[in-house]
């Protein structure tokens, strides 16, 4: 069978989880187990153990990264457990994956932690039959697993031999069948025979490990034809997407399905799938042919070699919808790779682009990344395949490396790959590059399949296009941020302080969130901290007139600092509110006066160790009412003791109580009283990286009044 050579995992301990992801099966009911691991230093999660499936339906799968709008990414970023009870949920919170699993099934997404460290993530499938809702034993049976995972992995890195994922999963066969009796067997294959029809079993990849007479007959073929191969590559009338669909659709949802279908010329046929943990029972029925209310029938397509033409528009439409969410150009090259390397079993991906007349490999991945280095820089005049198809736009396909050395005999082609694909990537008529897929043994391109690579090559231009427009915007939004934010805080005598401003993940890059320390005279200085409402220009710009007002008024006390911002706000009417924290710093009384217009109330940590949530008087937000007065409140700033100001986007996530976020802050704000303010800064924002979805961007401000002796 195909899966079992992709079984063969190359990553060290993989076999150690094998009868832990068994055993979490066998106590939650579940059908499919999807283990995930997440490399030490590595935003990307690598499925490490698949159980329940073939490997080739998990492909587009096989690594998300923590950005993706995935159950796994969002249960390990967000350290909770994400429960989908049905396809109406998978749709409402995660669009991208229920348009390419159409399916019934009910999904658990829960975190694996070693310690305190995310080390991956599990997701498990239960049929479409389950209940919309997760039973208190299974949710307690998948923390019981989940913390066993995390054993084994904390064992194994204690013992110095750490569980790496390899490059391809650990694919675990299904369950043994009971195995019967010799009397037992007799009676079974008689029950058989007397079934009306054909019988057939397929195991879970869709080979055929069973055909009877009555089901050859009904097919048209013999069965040591049959046996061993996939129905919709052995049988040319069945090779439609269609088909494989429905095979598909069992699989997951472990629910009975059927389909009619024509046997030329004239033969109609209705097939009925009864799925379950070990492969699947086919019953072969003929039938008419189904009137218009019935169930649409296939019709018959010309024989084709292309393996798996439906599981190649598979990936197909999952690529479509994950490059219509990737952001910048490594995201695109990226997914591209994840998606159409394994729909098409090619060993090396490599794209291409066009720079100042030159070429220049973008990105790569595969057994063979330095296939195409030696063009790195090349003129786009040389008589190299990627020039070429680069600058006419035309595909070009050579089925054998001798082919190819044919082609280009001056171009000094390694060879290193069997067959390769030269497919132009181009944007309104415009080539922008091209796509390079490469293959370690010769590859005949099929019409069908020449087709479909060229549309993916179109998919991919146009998602290059839009990525690499964004990557010119996200450079002008970073250098407008760096000109709008302080480049250095300013030193202060008897203070240390440490800043940070974290983007979005998602967006421009560019945010409304400022800070600023502002040396009054040789014993005050004043701190501010606000967010403009939005992530854009706009609020970028906004900021910068705030931050701006906030300096010319500084020397003022922090309420009529506020007034007098708000005054200029509400006059310019930029149709965006502000909040914003400000404080003036006495060092020579050790006070600190604080007023607020409408933003989170800042950390206190006392010379002591003892933190708190400073609670201060609230204020209107800038820009709504120019009459609108801000109380200040006084609080003492011993030496020793730290003020931390921070935007919403340092605590903020979904489903997490806001309050119960900022007391987490301040306990971890707690934890280190010795430590310099930047040590701090960097601990609390690798905090907010794992805690927070990124989708709100971030600003820091601690303040740390030193004891003399510091």
């Amino acid at each position: 069978m195909q899966d079992r050579a992709a079984s063969v995992a190359t990553g060290s301990g993989t076999e150690l989880l094998d009868s832990a992801v068994a055993h979490l099966v066998h106590e939650t009911g579940a059908s499919v187990a999807m283990l995930y691991l997440l490399p030490e230093g590595s935003t990307t999660l690598h499925l490490t153990v698949l159980a329940g499936i073939p490997g080739q339906l998990a492909a587009p799968w096989t690594r998300i990264p923590l950005t993706a709008p995935m159950p796994v990414a969002d249960a390990v970023r967000l350290d909770c457990l994400i429960w989908l009870g049905s396809q109406e949920d998978l749709a409402h919170r995660y669009s991208r994956a229920a348009l390419v699993l159409p399916y019934r099934f009910a999904l658990a997404a829960a975190p694996i932690r070693t310690a305190s460290a995310g080390r991956g993530g599990l997701v498990l499938l239960w049929p479409g039959s389950h209940s919309s809702q997760m039973s208190p034993a299974e949710r307690d049976a998948v923390a019981r697993g989940c913390r066993g995972i995390g054993t084994l992995l904390r064992q194994a890195e204690a013992g110095g031999y750490p569980v790496v994922p390899g490059i391809s999963p650990r694919v675990m066969p299904p369950p043994e069948p009971p195995e019967p009796s010799p009397g037992e067997a007799a009676v079974a294959a008689e029950f058989v025979q007397r079934l009306p029809g054909g019988s057939c079993a397929l195991a879970l990849d869709g080979t055929v490990t069973y055909l009877n007479e009555a089901a050859a007959a009904l097919l048209g073929a013999r069965a040591d034809e049959v046996c061993g191969t996939l129905p919709w590559v052995s049988l040319p009338w069945l090779h439609d997407p269609a088909v494989e669909d429905h095979y598909r659709a069992a699989v997951i949802s472990r629910q009975q399905t059927g389909f009619t279908v024509l046997r030329p010329p004239d033969r109609w046929l209705s097939f009925h799938l009864f799925p379950n943990a070990t492969g699947i029972s086919v019953r072969i029925l003929p039938t008419s042919e189904p009137g218009p209310t019935e169930v649409p029938a296939l019709a018959p397509r010309p024989g084709s070699s292309v393996h798996s033409r439906a599981t190649a528009l598979y990936h197909l439409m999952h690529l479509a919808a994950t490059l219509a969410e990737a952001v910048g150009t490594r995201d695109v090259i990226e997914q591209a790779a994840d998606q159409v390397m394994p729909a098409f079993r090619s060993q090396t991906l490599i794209i291409m682009t066009a720079a100042e007349g030159r070429l220049r490999v973008e990105g790569r991945r595969g057994r063979h990344p330095t296939l195409m280095d030696r063009f790195d820089g090349a003129p786009l005049t040389s008589h190299t395949p990627a020039a070429h198809v680069l600058t006419t736009g035309v595909p070009d396909f050579y089925p054998t490396f001798a082919e190819l050395r044919r082609a280009y005999p001056s171009a000094g082609l390694r060879n290193a790959v069997a067959a390769c694909a030269f497919l132009p990537l181009t944007v309104s008529g415009r080539p922008v590059g091209s796509l390079v897929l490469a293959y370690d043994r010769p590859h005949s391109f099929e019409p069908d399949e020449r087709a479909l690579l060229t549309s993916i090559a179109g998919l991919v231009a146009q998602a290059l296009d839009r990525a690499r427009l964004y990557d010119v915007k996200e450079r002008l939004a970073h250098s407008l941020q760096a000109h709008l934010l302080p480049h250095a805080l300013p030193e202060i005598a008897g203070l240390d302080v440490a800043a940070r401003y974290l983007p979005a993940t998602r967006g421009m890059g560019i945010g409304g969130d400022f800070y600023d320390l502002i040396r009054l005279d040789d014993t005050t200085a004043a701190a501010t901290i606000g967010d403009v409402q939005g992530h854009n220009v706009n609020a970028a710009a906004l900021m910068g007139q705030v931050r701006t007002a906030v300096h010319a008024s500084a020397g003022a006390p922090p309420d009529e600092v506020l007034a007098r911002t708000n005054r200029l706000l509400t006059d310019l009417d930029p149709g965006l509110f502000t909040s914003c924290l400000y404080i003036r710093l006495d060092l020579a009384r050790h006070t600190a006066c604080l007023a607020t217009a409408g933003h989170p109330p800042p950390l206190m940590r006392h010379p002591d160790g003892r933190t708190e949530v400073l609670d201060l008087p609230p204020g209107l937000l800038l820009g709504i009412d120019p009459a609108s007065r801000y109380p200040t409140t006084e609080v003492p700033l011993p030496p020793g003791a730290a003020l931390a100001l921070y935007t919403d986007g340092l605590v903020e996530a979904p489903g997490i109580d806001f309050d119960d976020a900022t007391a987490e802050l301040a306990a971890r704000f707690a934890l280190a009283p010795d430590q310099d303010m930047d040590t701090v800064a960097d601990t609390l924002v690798r905090y907010a990286e794992q805690a927070t979805p990124g989708t709100d961007d971030i600003a820091l401000l601690l303040i740390n009044a030193l004891r003399e002796a510091d």
